[in-house]
């Protein structure tokens, strides 16, 4: 179909106000320069994503946040020189809510990935890791879900736990407990609602109830924390 001259123009204005997506911005808090040089080659590397920032401690990262910087994500290391990364997280958290934090820890240190969950981290990436993981980390923190899935977090507890707590006062219901359940197994809303036969929205309903009664904002802590005090 041809266009006439005022048709052409419209159209042309109407793509020209249609601007891209920003990038996502990424913080490397890393003390390891290596390390970190790896990540920022990958971050930049990878369309849609932006390493804005790097830090080799907390404390500066910190520094930035309270000037004003938001970053999406912030690829945040357990062991640093003076605040840990663990300790730096709550921080993170109060001066910018909305940014996702994964942790870069070793697989074995249990008990370190546990606090970082309960802290507010969404999740964590083994270090060192391979391209793919790292990419797919970001990508799984910043669309809200958790790259340490909520049943590594219930088996890490597990092993730590070793189920022996007394049994708690119940302050989930019966529903909840069971969308919680399903979480932990693996599900995401869309596969938590299709096995119970409830809508997308009550789920969201049940999980954002879920979240309140047990004080976290993560389905990973969640878990975790349901696991720790016996509710599941």
């Amino acid at each position: 179909m041809k266009l006439n001259e005022p048709e052409f123009a419209a159209r042309a204005e109407q793509d020209e106000s249609v601007q891209p997506a920003p990038p996502v911005s990424v913080w490397l808090i890393e003390d390891n320069q290596n390390f970190r040089a790896t990540l920022s080659r990958v971050v930049n590397g990878m369309a849609g994503m932006k390493c804005s920032n790097q830090f080799s401690n907390a404390e500066d990262a910190l520094d930035a946040l309270r000037a004003g910087a938001v970053p999406d994500v912030v690829l945040l290391d357990v062991g640093l020189p003076g605040l840990n990364g663990i300790d730096a997280i709550k921080q993170i958290k109060t001066i910018s809510p909305t940014t996702r934090i994964v942790m870069l820890t070793v697989f074995d240190d249990h008990e370190k990935v546990f606090k970082a969950v309960c802290a507010g981290a969404s999740g964590y990436l083994l270090k060192p890791s391979n391209t793919a993981s790292i990419v797919r980390s970001i990508k799984e923190a910043i669309s809200g879900g958790a790259p340490m899935t909520p049943q590594v977090a219930k088996s890490v507890l597990d092993m730590l736990s070793g189920r022996t707590a007394l049994k708690p006062v119940q302050i989930l219901t019966n529903r909840e407990q069971s969308v919680l359940r399903l979480m932990a197994q693996g599900r995401g809303m869309k596969g938590i609602a299709d096995e119970l036969d409830l809508s997308y929205h009550t789920v969201d309903s049940h999980l954002r109830n879920i979240y309140a009664k047990l004080h976290v904002h993560t389905s990973t802590a969640a878990v975790a924390k349901a696991v720790k005090d016996g509710l599941l």
